[in-house]
């Protein structure tokens, strides 16, 4: 059960975004849908990473508080772009492109509790991922729980809940490319940090 000393106060929700005015729109809708009545105070960051099409301009529109970064930089760097602007010390992030369902990001900010992370596991009864993909990721995932000394369900899933102050203890390890959800893994794992794995559908 959450104390009054971890109990979440706000949210900040970071999204990296890279030439995805397909998706934008719908995505900070789907965010809001779920998110004005959970009763959390939050906030939507988008950080547009260079894109070469409307992603600025359409998230714009939307309200939301935007950053614009003049070329591409990566996933991670947005991410940590994104995370140094938030106003709240709880982070959530998630992809543009809508993989991830938003309708359980209150559900993984009410497990936070006495976690530094919670991690939306693709382990659900849903879950759908290229075929071609699953054999590296699985002897990834191996080597990783090998490494870190316990199972881990998915190693890196881009829709978690983590406290900055996990983040900030790791951010001159995590990487600016696609290794940043790994990275962060295995850091938080192990360091003896609390992490635990909520089963979603993807």
């Amino acid at each position: 059960m959450a104390t009054e000393e971890n109990a979440v106060k706000g949210i900040s929700i970071v999204i990296p975004a890279f030439n995805e005015e397909g998706a934008i729109t719908s995505g900070i809708r789907e965010i809001r849908e779920v998110m004005d009545p959970s009763g959390y105070e939050y906030e939507i960051i988008v950080v547009d990473d260079g894109s070469e099409d409307k992603t600025a301009e359409l998230a714009r529109a939307e309200g939301v508080n935007l950053i614009e970064r003049p070329e591409n930089q990566g996933y991670g760097a947005a991410l940590k772009a994104g995370i140094r602007r938030s106003a709240h010390d709880v982070i959530v992030i998630t992809d543009a492109d809508g993989t991830y369902p938003a309708k359980y990001i209150p559900d993984l900010v009410g497990q936070l509790g006495m976690y530094d992370m919670v991690v939306g596991a693709r382990t659900g009864e849903n879950v759908a991922a290229p075929l071609v993909r699953k054999p590296a990721k699985w002897v990834l995932r191996k080597l990783a729980s090998y490494l870190a000394g316990r199972h881990i369900p998915d190693l890196n899933s881009g829709l978690r809940v983590m406290r900055k102050s996990l983040i900030a203890r790791f951010v001159h390890l995590l990487p600016s490319g696609f290794s940043f959800t790994t990275t962060i893994t295995l850091a938080a794992l192990c360091s003896g940090s609390l992490v635990k794995y909520f089963p979603i559908d993807y």
